[in-house]
């Protein structure tokens, strides 16, 4: 389904390119090189292995006993964090096409491109995997902003899918002025020992009962994960006329409820029966980057434009859901740069990345007032009971609370 997609791309992009005959051959242009790879090479890859360094961005997702962080497309580096101001760096999980994780029990849940791996990791020093779900995960590689024409030459057979992609300046080919956009291309719980783990705002995984929800571009896919050894694609749950079409980022789950973070608004989901959610209502806003978060009757979320996000000022919005079928902007807090951000105990965290971490009394949800800024160059944040916890570029920072919406540095881990 993945390479019939890239297919017809390629053919569009064929069909649309103007057939001017001016000789450009002298001319320079930039191209897109399609990275090609076998999904059995991209399997036989998965390894698990000591501690080890990493040079990719990542985010993070903590149990009670220990912390992952999750290198794109790199692998999974876990952490013992029993002592946040000294964590251990113990394992690492090979993962060529990993972007998110979740955890319940002793079963560690990943994507891995096209598919979604089932780890037991009991045995924290001796990780196996146990099932791989097959074909069952949307990827598409994120298109380069600078290249200005994609080589259509190369492309993916029924066993292989683009994973990335090259630039490579050529000569401009004669006759084609099409030039290619970057768009072109389209708190912890724990019942029997089955403790559920929690990811930060750019969350895509959520484990509610006995499903996994992992959400694609425009569909929410339920999984089956009763036993995790034998864990099935269940169905996909549809969503482009859920709520305007707008793209899913990021997935947040209070209670029986899904936040859908996209990129024209919130979409909120109804998951009581867990293997059948269906859409409740939803909030728009301009064509954004958007994640979500709850806390009790009000969602928080962070509207960053600018680049490929949108034209919407920065800003965070704060929505009232006590009407559930029916929510409401409360106030707006204007911003710059706001990337993922938490909740807890009324205080709001916004990772601001370069402009740093910014912490606010959100007491009063019809005005936020910033209280603290730290210069620490975060994007995403955990706020647990005992303690905060924030990613940025091969960074994990871990903080305790203080007094007056204080943070101290508990321990920094840079890879």
């Amino acid at each position: 389904m993945k390479s019939l997609k890239f297919t017809l791309i390629s053919c569009l992009l064929i069909c649309f390119a103007s057939c001017n005959s001016d000789d450009t051959s002298n001319e320079k242009a930039v191209f897109a090189i399609p990275v090609v790879k076998s999904l059995t090479a991209i399997r036989n890859s998965v390894t698990v292995s000591a501690a080890r360094q990493t040079n990719s961005d990542g985010k993070i997702y903590v149990t009670e006993d220990y912390l992952f962080y999750i290198a794109k497309e790199e692998g999974v580096h876990i952490f013992d964090n029993q002592n946040p101001a000294s964590p251990q760096n113990i394992a690492f999980i090979n993962l060529e096409g990993v972007h998110d994780i979740a955890v319940k029990g002793n079963y560690l849940y990943a994507d891995n491109f096209v598919d979604l791996l089932v780890f037991d990791i009991s045995n924290i020093q001796n990780i196996t995997l146990v099932q791989t779900v097959q074909n069952t995960l949307s990827f598409y590689a994120l298109f380069p902003d600078t290249a200005e024409f994609y080589d259509y030459t190369i492309t993916p057979n029924s066993n292989e899918i683009v994973v990335g992609y090259q630039l490579e300046t050529r000569n401009r080919p004669y006759g084609q002025d099409l030039i290619l956009a970057g768009d072109a291309m389209g708190g912890l719980e724990s019942s029997n020992g089955n403790t559920v783990g929690t990811g930060g705002s750019y969350a895509r995984f959520q484990i509610n009962n006995n499903a996994l929800y992992a959400i694609d571009s425009f569909q929410l896919n339920v999984f089956n994960i009763s036993t995790p050894a034998n864990t099935f694609f269940d169905k996909a749950v549809y969503m482009t006329d859920w709520f305007g079409g707008g793209q899913f980022e990021t997935l947040f789950q209070q209670k029986e409820y899904l936040f859908v973070g996209s990129t024209n608004g919130m979409q909120i989901v109804n998951a009581f029966d867990e293997f059948n959610p269906y859409f409740v209502s939803g909030f728009s806003h301009a064509t954004a980057c958007d994640p979500v978060v709850v806390f009790g009757n009000t969602a928080y979320i962070t509207v960053r434009g600018g680049s490929t996000c949108g034209a919407i000022a920065d800003q965070v919005n704060v929505i009232d859901i006590t009407d559930i079928s029916n929510p409401t902007l409360i106030s707006t807090y204007l911003l710059n740069q706001p990337y993922g951000l938490g909740i807890n105990n009324n205080i709001l965290y916004v990772c601001c990345g370069s402009e740093g971490l910014k912490v606010f009394d959100a007491s009063n949800s019809s005005g936020l007032t910033l209280q603290n800024s730290y210069a620490d160059n975060v994007t995403d944040v955990i706020p647990l009971e005992s303690h905060l916890i924030a990613v940025g570029a091969n960074t994990i920072i871990q903080y305790s609370y203080g007094t007056n919406f204080s943070l101290q540095q508990l321990s920094v881990v840079n890879f």
